[in-house]
C-alpha cells in the first residue's frame, strides 16, 4: 500500500488535458472536500451547521442575494466592455464547464458549489476570521484567475460583497441566493453564447 501511494504524483493538470469526465470529478470533488472541511470547522467552532442553514421566517435575504447578484452582473457586464476578454481568461476552464452542458446539470452544478463553498467560506472561515481575510483566501482558492489582477480583484470584492450580506441580513442564504444566481446565469450564458 505504501508503495502505491509512494507512486503517485501531483502535477499540475493544462486545462487542454482534462476531458468532461475528469472535469466533473474534480468539481465534484473539490465541493465534496469544501463540504467536509466546512463541517469539521463548524465542529470545532461549536457551530450546528443545520441551525445555520435553517430558512428564515421572513424573506428579506431574497432582496440581500438579489441585489448584489444585480450588481455583479453590471460590473461584470462593464468590465467585459472596458477590458479585453484574454484579461479576464480563466483558462478556458468555465468554457469546457458549461458550453455543451445541459441546462439541468448546470443548474445543480450551480446549487452545489453556491452551496458548499458559502458553508465554507461565509459559514465557517467568515464566523473566524471575517469578511476581509475570508475573500483574500477566497481569491486565492481561485487560482485560475490569479495571472491577472482584475479578475482576482473581481473574486476578492465578490467574496467581500457575499460576505457583507451575509452579515447584514443574518442568514447564509443570502450570499447562497446571491452566488447560485451568479454561477448559473454565467454558465447558461456561455452555453448559450454564440461562437463567435
Amino acid at each position: 500500500m505504501r508503495k502505491k501511494l509512494e507512486k503517485i504524483k501531483l502535477r499540475r493538470v493544462k486545462p487542454e488535458e482534462l476531458n468532461d469526465r475528469l472535469l466533473l470529478i474534480n468539481l465534484y470533488f473539490t465541493q465534496g472536500l469544501t463540504l467536509v472541511l466546512s463541517l469539521i470547522i463548524m465542529l470545532f467552532q461549536w457551530r450546528n451547521p443545520l441551525k445555520l442553514l435553517r430558512i428564515p421566517s421572513d424573506l428579506d435575504f431574497v432582496w440581500w442575494g438579489l441585489g448584489l447578484a444585480g450588481v455583479a452582473f453590471v460590473v461584470d457586464l462593464v468590465l467585459s466592455r472596458v477590458i479585453s476578454e484574454s484579461t479576464m481568461d480563466d483558462g478556458g476552464i468555465n468554457e469546457m464547464l458549461f458550453r455543451k452542458r445541459p441546462v439541468w446539470h448546470i443548474i445543480i452544478i450551480a446549487v452545489i458549489v453556491a452551496i458548499c463553498e458559502e458553508m465554507l467560506f461565509r459559514g465557517a472561515i467568515q464566523h473566524s476570521i471575517g469578511p476581509y481575510w475570508t475573500s483574500i483566501l477566497f481569491a486565492v482558492i481561485h487560482v485560475r484567475y490569479l495571472r491577472h489582477w482584475i479578475p482576482t480583484a473581481w473574486v476578492f470584492a465578490s467574496s467581500y460583497g457575499l460576505g457583507y450580506i451575509y452579515l447584514a441580513s443574518g442568514t447564509l442564504w443570502a450570499p447562497i441566493l446571491c452566488h447560485f444566481l451568479i454561477d448559473l446565469i454565467s454558465g447558461l450564458v456561455i452555453r448559450f453564447r454564440r461562437e463567435p
